[in-house]
This record gives C-alpha cells, structure tokens and sequence, in this order.
C-alpha cells in the first residue's frame, strides 16, 4: 500500500489503477462511475446476472440523473466493465470497495449475511498490497469484527500489515448521488494509520468536499447512523407538533418558517418518513442492546414517524365524512409511489402500506405516479391507471403522498371537475400551499399539519 498522492493525482496516473466496486446498486454504482470519470479503471462486480448484463451493454438498472450518460461513455471507451465473478474482480484490483446492503428483517434485525458473503469472496480473491474500503452502512462494530474477520480468514492475510482496511460510508440521497458522492466531505476511518492515509488519498482524487479522518471504523460507522437517526427524530417531532397544530387550529407551515428565522432553530416538514431512514435507528439498537444500553428516543421516534399511514387514514376518513361518504364505500385516488419527492424509487415508500390499508377497510383505491409506466406500476402491485386523468376521474377523495412537482401544477378547479360533486383532499406531501385555495375550489382539505381547514 505505497499509495502517494503524486501517484495518482491526474487521469493519466490513474489509469494505472484498477478499483472494483462490489455491489452495483443505487450506491455502488454512481460510485464505480465517479471513479471511471476520474480515470481510474473501474469493474462492477455484482452477483445479479441481470445486473451485469444491462451495465454491459450500457444501460443502467435504475433511474439517476447523468448516470446513464456516463455509464455508455466508460462502457464505449473500456473504463468500466461488469462482471458477477467477485473473486475475479477482487484478484485483479489495486482497490476493493464494498456497497451491498445490510437490510432489516421482518422482526426489525440487521441482515449481515450479505456483507458476510461479499467479504468471503473478496477475500478469496484477495491479492497482497491491495485494500478494501467498506462503503456499506452497518452497525458500529460490524466492520471491525464481522467484515476484517471474514476477509482475513478467507484470505489468509492480515488486516493492516497485509492487505489495507478501511470504512466511509456514502452520503448521499437518490436524485443527486453522483453530485453528492463528489461534493459532500468523506468520512474515513480505518484498521490503521496507513490504510487510513492510503483511503483518504484514493478519495482525495475524486471527493472535492474533503476527508474527515476519525479514529476508527467504529467511529465513521457511527457517524453515517447518527446523520440519519438524527434526521428520523427531527421529522417525529414534526409529525409530533404537526398533530398538535391540526387539533388547535394552526397552520404547521407558518410556524415553522417563523421558528426557523431563529438561528439555531431547525425545524423540519412533518409526513410519512421513507428511504433508507428507517433502518439506520434498529441498526444502532441492535449494537446498544448488546452493550445493555437503551435507545429509547429512536425507538420512539420510529414508533411516531410508522404511525403516520394510521394518521393518513384518519385523516382521509374525516374528510369523507364531510363530504358524508363512509370510507369503506369511497373511491380514493392515491398519488405517489416513490418514497420521496421527483425521484423515481419506490424502496422504503409508504404507498404499498397505504394502499392496503384502504383496501382492507373496503375502499376502492387507484394508484398514479407520473415516474413509472402502467406496467411498472402493475408489476409492483398497484391498481393503477394509464393516465393522472383516469386516475382522477370519478374519485371521492385525492391522497397526495409525495409532493411531485407534477402534482403541485395541478389545476385545482380541473381536478375537481373530474371528480365527484363532493370531494376531499388528504395533503400529505405538502403539495397545496393554501388550503383555503382547494376549500374554494369545493374541495373538503385535510393536511398533515395544516390546521386551518373550515370544512
């Protein structure tokens, strides 16, 4: 691990260097193509064959924006290849980095066995002088004892002395990965002082926000949790106070702008909290339960922030019933399926719970989203329809769930003319800015926060 900066610090000297990136998801792979962009030569390595195939001929998995662009040029030019063979691509690179997930089961417990396997076969295919950087986000402790553990011993070599160890994990959110991955400050902490300086000069060469050394893996696992536990209790208490301003009669929004002129006051938008969020608090729970410590604030926190679908349809029952509609008997139209607003992925959305929910009390319930086609939105279960139009039509009652800034160019006065003569709306994402707008247009509104209704 001779690494200098001189070593790398143009496109030229790169191209010397071959770094794998294992995992080729919604993190993994705005990573190998920031490093292909860089100059380095770059595999994905995943251990989906329909993965690899798409990335082959050019074409990405999932939507990003710029990704495709970049993924045809390093494919056209050589830069970047994709292979499901991991030992292979380990045996043949300078630089391993790992981005597979660590899901959470259905009994709310981190699933490390995928870690484990990618570490196994790395290792397997491990060369002396190489080093790994752990970019998944997992419980702190996991990398220094799971992970180095089950690359040493299926290596026969020796973290720190033999091959180099680090972790850093990923801040980034869909949208904007491959702006964030560059612009964002890299956290970094390692086995040693060596594989530290060595991962904190490969990132150097791509990451124009900087590194942030910490001590160890421990401390960087720690830090990527508490920036998403930290952002799950902020949103509770917005749920929280949201609830509170809809019981009183005041208008959560205008508060809030208000409170926030304070400097140090930061309150967030209340809704139905989804992505990767919800699994960062029962990663550290996980690792506190060990050491006899409770977490009682982020068990809490999750506990308000899964209770806002039940609060949806308590919402949405209440407008039907000034509109003198029972909910087992409306047609509601809900709008939204991705987890977070004008991006397209629908992992850790709320929607699915939702729309069953509805469905069990009696309703009958239409899905739209204007990011994914009708047969997308078919495939993941949805009753959907092959227009915002027909979706619209006929409808007692319009769930907004994510703010889509589709949605919020919505004709109010149109919208209403496709729908039944007496009809709600149930905000959500934040999509009408004046409630006392939709009310004028006939509309019965309820919003998440918004306690100024009249209706």
């Amino acid at each position: 691990m001779s690494w200098e900066k001189s070593d790398i610090d143009t496109p030229g000297k790169r191209e010397k260097y071959t770094i794998s990136v294992v995992g080729c998801g919604r993190i993994g792979l705005p990573t190998a193509l920031t490093f292909a962009d860089a100059g380095f030569r770059v595999v994905g390595a995943d251990t989906d064959p329909h993965v690899v195939n798409l990335l082959t001929r050019g074409r990405t998995p999932f939507d990003e924006p710029r990704m495709g662009e970049l993924l045809k040029r390093h494919v056209k030019s050589g830069r970047f290849t994709a292979t499901t063979d991991i030992r292979k691509a380990s045996s043949e690179s300078d630089v391993v980095i790992l981005a597979v997930p660590a899901p959470i089961d259905q009994k709310k417990k981190p699933d490390y066995s995928p870690v484990e396997k990618t570490c196994k076969d790395v290792g397997i295919g491990l060369r002396r002088g190489s080093i790994v950087i752990i970019a998944s986000t997992t419980g702190p402790g996991t990398a220094e004892t799971l992970a180095k553990e089950t690359l040493e011993n299926s290596s026969g070599l020796k973290a720190g002395s033999d091959f180099g160890l680090a972790y850093s994990p990923t801040r980034a959110a869909p949208g904007r990965v491959l702006s964030d991955i560059v612009s964002y400050p890299r956290v970094v902490g390692a086995v040693n002082e060596e594989s530290l300086r060595v991962a904190s000069i490969i990132f150097g060469a791509v990451v124009k926000g900087g590194t942030v050394e910490v001590k160890d893996m421990k401390t960087a696992e720690a830090v990527k949790l508490f920036e998403n536990v930290q952002r799950d209790v902020s949103i509770a208490l917005a749920n929280e106070l949201s609830r509170f301003c809809e019981k009183v009669g005041i208008d959560f929004h205008e508060a809030q702008r208000a409170a926030n002129t304070q400097p140090h006051c930061h309150l967030l938008v209340p809704g139905i909290v989804g992505g990767h969020i919800q699994e960062a608090p029962y990663l550290l729970v996980e690792e506190a339960e060990n050491t006899n410590v409770k977490l009682r604030m982020l068990l809490l926190a999750r506990k308000i922030n899964d209770e806002m679908v039940a609060h949806t349809i308590r919402l949405t029952k209440d407008a039907l019933k000034h509109c003198g509609r029972a909910l087992g008997r409306a047609r509601i139209t809900v709008l939204g399926v991705s987890y977070r607003a004008n991006i397209k992925e629908p992992r850790g959305s709320s929607t699915k719970e939702l729309v069953d929910s509805l469905r069990a009390k009696g309703a009958t319930v239409r899905v739209y989203d204007p990011f994914y086609s009708f047969k997308e939105m078919t495939d993941m279960g949805f009753p959907t329809e092959i227009s915002l139009t027909k979706a619209v039509e006929g409808a007692d009652c319009l769930i907004f769930v994510v703010g889509h800034d589709r949605f919020k160019r919505l004709n109010l006065r149109r919208v209403k003319f496709l729908m039944r003569k007496s009809a709600a709306i149930v905000d959500m994402g934040h999509v009408v800015e004046v409630p006392l707008k939709a009310e004028k247009e006939g509309f019965v509104y309820r919003g998440v926060g918004r306690g100024v209704w009249s209706k």
